[in-house]
């Protein structure tokens, strides 16, 4: 199978932004790069009982976590949510026959750009307009960035494992 997919390490001797923003781009890069090359089919095959997580459950998820954090929270915009609902409330896992991953992909790729948009007009110390539903207290960029990192690295793991599932492919 021939990788399109290219990923780019961060520099390792980068300021702070250009490591954030690089581990982000990077991560990015490494769940198109698990998806590349497979069926819808494949795509929307889940993990095991009683999991119904997919490598096209997670791209969907991934476009609702960039639309949440870079759109709702950082600069207030008010979006409705893509793949979910009240009544499902997981819905962006929860994928069917007629989701595909040309449209998930897409979706996910308009947010990831409107993301770096919206981070592009802020300081890493710029706090968000939106607020945390715990603290009540707002988020710098610095913070989303980082989140946006553990959230990724955490979801390319799952990605590992699905991959390996689908068709035996390792590896990082």
């Amino acid at each position: 199978m021939t990788k399109t997919t290219q990923r780019t390490m961060p520099a390792q001797n980068a300021d702070e932004r250009a490591m954030l923003e690089g581990w982000l781009e990077y991560h990015r890069q490494t769940l198109a790069a698990k998806c590349e090359g497979l069926s819808d089919a494949q795509l929307r095959t889940t993990a095991v009982a009683p999991s119904g997580l997919s490598l096209l459950g997670l791209v969907r998820h991934m476009a609702e976590v960039e639309r949440h954090w870079f759109r709702r929270i950082l600069v207030g915009e008010t979006c409705d949510p893509i793949y979910y609902d009240e009544a499902d409330p997981d819905g962006d896992f929860h994928t069917g026959e007629q989701d595909t991953y040309a449209e998930a992909h897409g979706t996910w790729q308009e947010e990831v750009e409107q993301a770096r948009k919206n981070a592009a007009r802020h300081a890493l110390d710029d706090l968000s307009v939106g607020k945390g539903r715990s603290t009540g207290e707002p988020f710098n960029l610095r913070w989303i960035y980082t989140h946006m990192i553990e959230e990724y690295a955490r979801h390319n793991g799952h990605a590992d494992l699905l991959r390996e599932r689908i068709d035996g492919t390792t590896g990082d």
